[in-house]
């Protein structure tokens, strides 16, 4: 048996994916920048799935730039804008719950010489928008925040930031990370007001390795990767052909009927929280009321969440304990950012489900969930 709810770090590929990267791998192989016939076909597809892209997020095929995954995108969209306007804007601002791709990035900056404001969060992990209006100053060149919370899954009030960005008489450009959001939450950056997107393949049944920017039209962005002129001279490079394929492919399976899709997540998702809920005591739900559909975290009082995560993972369970990115580190800057305490931090567990997750698994994922944190208590409360 295995059942895998840890689709935050990461999905299975589609098997169409897998047969449309073989194809590219074996039949497609040419470089789209060869002039025979051979590349010129290549290039037309890669032409076509960048269309495809962009019609699921209501922008131009010239506004998709194909590159390795959110931590690239991240990496060139946040030093991108700040080295080109570096010498009168240097001010940054963004989240304490970011992804280490970008916290990292702006910690790298700040070294240079870059200011950055962290906004805190609620207990929902939700920010202030007044702090964030507050926060704004005339050297303010960029804000950078997540759409999606990859540990507790909060939807952060990107349309509402958007809208009142508008309203500046001085641009500030709006950069959201849309990692754990694109194909989970049905949006359009235009009528957010996004300057800047992130997305990775990896994330949605797609391959590794192979993501896309979207940067809106008109936007300048100084390139971090310089080379043979690829994505219009943006990010340099022969295409990752095969992962391009791939992730076309996921992108319109996701998309033949993604409020379908997303409704079928969250009603796994509810029922995975009413099940625990109703069998087992002593837990704390981080994930907040109105989250994205696919992301529950929960603690369970005298259970330490590693051990819990290995227990499970003996019986073909796979979770987590939050970010596969920053898992290896003491704790969650997530979860103390939202207050818990840090018996609550150590025995907290993220279930990430997908489409296909079943509700036969999520009964018995609670059953062996059960015996699992009954069995460990035990064991706990003996001492």
């Amino acid at each position: 048996m295995e059942i895998y709810l840890d689709n935050s770090a990461t999905t299975k590929p589609y098997q169409e994916v897998v047969d449309k990267m073989v194809y590219a791998l074996t039949t497609d192989y040419a470089n789209p920048s060869s002039l025979h016939r051979k590349g010129i076909e290549v290039e037309k597809n890669i032409k076509a799935i960048r269309q495809d892209i962009a019609r699921t997020i209501g922008v131009k095929d010239k506004e998709i730039y194909f590159t390795s995954g959110g931590t690239e995108s991240n990496n060139a969209i946040i030093r991108g804008v700040a080295n080109l306007y570096k010498k009168r804007k240097n001010h940054i601002i963004s989240t304490v719950i970011e992804h280490p791709s970008v916290l990292n990035t702006l910690k790298d900056l700040e070294e240079d010489g870059f200011e950055v404001t962290y906004l805190n969060v609620d207990k929902e992990g939700k920010i202030n928008i007044e702090e964030l209006k507050n926060s704004i100053k005339p050297s303010t060149s960029l804000i950078t925040i997540m759409h999606v919370n990859n540990e507790i899954g909060t939807i952060q009030p990107i349309e509402e930031i958007g809208k009142y960005l508008k309203t500046l008489k001085e641009k500030v450009y709006f950069h959201v990370d849309a990692v754990q959001s694109y194909a989970k939450v049905n949006f359009k950056p235009s009528r957010y007001n996004i300057d800047f997107m992130s997305v990775s393949g990896h994330k949605l049944h797609g391959p590794k390795g192979i993501g896309f920017m979207y940067i809106k039209e008109n936007n300048r962005l100084k390139p971090i990767l310089t080379g043979g002129g690829q994505e219009i001279g943006i990010r340099s490079g022969t295409e990752n052909v095969p992962g391009i394929y791939g992730l076309g492919e996921a992108v319109k399976i996701l998309n033949k009927d993604l409020n379908k899709t997303i409704e079928k997540v969250a009603k796994l998702k509810n029922l995975l929280k009413e099940e625990i809920v109703k069998n087992i005591d002593d837990i704390k739900i981080n994930s907040p009321e109105g989250g994205v559909c696919h992301i529950l975290n929960i603690s369970f009082k005298d259970v330490r969440g590693e051990v819990l995560l290995h227990y499970l993972e003996q019986k073909g369970i796979y979770v987590s304990t939050g970010s596969a990115c920053s898992s290896k580190k003491k704790g969650s800057h997530v979860l103390n950012a939202i207050g818990l305490t840090s018996n609550e931090i150590e025995g907290a567990i993220r279930f990430s489900l997908s489409d296909l997750n079943t509700e036969e698994e999520i009964i018995e994922v609670v059953k062996i969930l059960k015996e699992s944190v009954s069995d460990l208590r035990m064991i706990i409360r003996r001492r």
